[in-house]
């Protein structure tokens, strides 16, 4: 696990050195253990290196292949890298790392060698001879990679802050996407809260080459869901599910550094765990935060599943007071805003001053397997679809009418639902992932234009399956997985992992697990309890208790300490933010007083977007 960036394009080799050198600076936490630079001519790559795999100094980057032609900077980790080599007996290799074999495969395959990976990466290839740049993405965009075009100067980084480190790149705010961040809490890939500043998709690679860059995808959801379930009794699909499971935790526990594992005391950690025990011989350690407020608190569960497989366990108390002085830190950690980052930072750091270099996590599994509510909501109105045979008119009047009467963001919401065109998951979905209501967010913008719902540009793609018979509840996974899951849960995971020098590891999202799951019909995959499929999956793995407990998920009391403990810092940021051009300040400030007074119809998280990007803007010298 590292951090990489590079600039194309630069004639004078001293200024790509100075350039690429600032870049590098600006990621230095995400690779404590060495750095490295690589200059000539067109090209200037560097790398910080968090050392998990072959610890000697081979494993350096930026690396060479045997015939000194190709050089790469990698971000990641090749879980199967040792089969692979075994597929290369006439390269010379020089180490013992996954580095390497990426070099040997591109020089064997090419392009296609991304087929031979399991893994998480991104990395960057230099051919010599060519004058090719080659960059690529993992499939299901664990590992980030950000780029820019300018003036004929492209620059890419694992990190926005790595370009914006250049000089380059004007730090100006994206007012394009501001409607997309007020409505999901995030900005989907391509596009970033900085103009000009874009992420390469997941499972997407780019060349370029004479100036000329080309986008290309190699893998999706929806056309590599795989078949292999069909025709097959529930008891063998649970069967099949356990062992890729079991496989995907068992590639994820080679390291040659201390590892634990992230424990909430909800199925899907608790499941990548009991694994865990199982797999390894040694005892797992394992990391949860516990609250003094016990409605928010998953610590008995936690020491449950802790006793049952005899983990070397550690509980971290945390308390309003202790968060609020982790906070400042955590918010200056952020790369690029979102509601949920905080959360992430907090355990990521007790694992790492914990002596952890590497831990699991369940990231995925509620995605992957109908964890949410939305998978049973989106069933039932396919159930209720009649209801869009009423005019569309009479519709939204009877939704208006309930909102008025329920005076909630629940009712608001179905209100939004029942005024819908049709219930297709294309028109529904994104009302699941909404945190801002379309009237709110046009309401606190002042922007003279709204563009088209930014959720239903990424379902338009993701759910274009050529005619082939995706089944409902995987429509449901593919939404999950292409919207909130990777541009909220793996971007904030990474940002905040590497803001502490942590690799985190998911086993959940092992591309073969989703592609056979995804091909599972949604008769098996129902959840008729919370995700029946993979617990049954499990057998006895996981205790009743935590099996049949109320769903928490892992979040802090934020409601309660945006009121009291927070209040100070909300108060300076939301003020601030109502100077800015782009927001409507009288509305913004009416709007926190609402809270502060317990307004149900303002939400917590509004008040925290508006607190996480002014904090962010401030930090980075953003400019509207």
């Amino acid at each position: 696990m590292c951090g990489i960036s590079g600039i194309y394009g630069l004639k004078s080799t001293d200024v790509a050195y100075r350039y690429v050198t600032g870049m590098n600076d600006a990621i230095a936490h995400r690779g404590p253990d060495d750095d490295g630079l690589f200059v000539e001519e067109n090209i200037a790559l560097g790398h910080r290196r968090l050392a998990i795999l072959d610890l000697s100094p081979a494993g350096h980057q930026p690396m060479f292949d045997q015939y000194e032609n190709l050089c790469i900077v990698f971000n990641g980790e090749i879980y199967n890298f040792k089969e692979i080599r075994k597929e290369l007996p006439n390269y010379l290799f020089k180490s013992q790392n996954d580095t390497e074999v990426i070099l040997a495969a591109y020089v064997t395959w090419g392009k296609e060698c991304l087929h031979k990976f399991n893994g998480m990466f991104s990395f960057a290839i230099w051919n010599k001879q060519t004058k090719e740049l080659f960059i690529a993405r993992d499939r299901l965009g664990i590992k980030p990679l950000y780029y820019s075009m300018q003036n004929e100067v492209f620059l890419f980084s694992s990190e926005v802050r790595g370009i914006l480190a250049s000089g380059l790149v004007p730090r100006k705010i994206n007012k394009d996407v501001l409607q997309e961040y007020f409505s999901y809490q995030t900005v989907h890939a391509p596009n970033t809260l900085v103009k000009d500043i874009f992420m390469l998709l997941p499972g997407h690679h780019l060349t370029l080459k004479e100036g000329k860059m080309d986008i290309q995808r190699w893998w999706s959801p929806r056309e590599n869901y795989s078949s292999a379930s069909e025709g097959k009794k529930y008891t063998e699909v649970c069967k099949d599910v356990h062992t890729l499971l079991y496989n995907a935790v068992e590639r994820r526990l080679i390291s040659d550094v201390p590892f634990g594992a992230f424990l909430s005391g909800g199925i899907d950690s608790s499941a990548v765990v009991g694994l865990m025990s199982q797999i390894q011989t040694q005892q797992v350690k394992t990391f949860t935060i516990v609250f003094d407020e016990e409605e928010f608190s998953e610590a008995k569960f936690a020491r449950l599943v802790a006793n049952k497989f005899g983990t070397d366990h550690h509980e971290f108390r945390l308390t309003p007071d202790d968060f609020l002085r982790e906070l400042p830190e955590a918010l200056a950690s952020l790369d690029h805003p979102s509601g949920d980052g905080p959360n992430s930072y907090t355990v990521s750091k007790i694992t790492r001053q914990a002596g952890i270099t590497m831990a699991l996590s369940g990231l995925g599994g509620d995605e992957i397997f109908a964890g949410y509510p939305v998978f049973n909501r989106s069933v039932k109105l396919q159930e209720q679809a009649w209801l869009y045979q009423f005019p569309q008119s009479l519709r939204q009047l009877a939704g208006r009418l309930y909102a008025s009467v329920k005076k909630d963001t629940s009712s608001a919401k179905m209100a939004q639902v029942l005024g819908l065109k049709d219930a297709s998951l294309r028109n529904t979905f994104p009302l699941s992932r909404q945190v801002g209501s379309p009237d709110y967010v046009k309401s606190i913008l002042s922007l003279k234009t709204f563009s088209a719902d930014a959720m239903q540009r990424v379902l338009d793609i993701e759910l274009d399956h050529n005619g082939k018979a995706i089944p409902l509840l995987s429509q449901v996974s593919i939404a999950e997985i292409t919207s909130y899951m990777q541009n909220v849960l793996l971007r904030d995971t990474d940002q905040m992992s590497m803001a502490v020098a942590l690799e985190v590891r998911v086993p959940f999202l092992d591309y073969q697990l989703v592609e056979y799951v995804l091909g599972i019909s949604d008769e098996y995959k129902k959840p008729i309890i919370p995700k029946k499929l993979l617990v049954d999956s499990l057998g006895t793995l996981l205790p009743p208790e935590v099996v049949h407990r109320p769903k928490m998920g892992f979040v802090f009391p934020w409601e309660v300490w945006l009121r009291k403990e927070l209040k100070p810092l909300c108060e300076h940021s939301i003020q601030n933010l109502a100077k800015r051009d782009f927001i409507q300040g009288d509305y913004l400030l009416d709007t926190w007083s609402r809270f502060q007074k317990g307004d149900k119809q303002v939400r917590w998280l509004d008040m925290w977007l508006c607190t996480v990007l002014e904090n962010w803007m401030e930090k980075n010298q953003i400019n509207s």
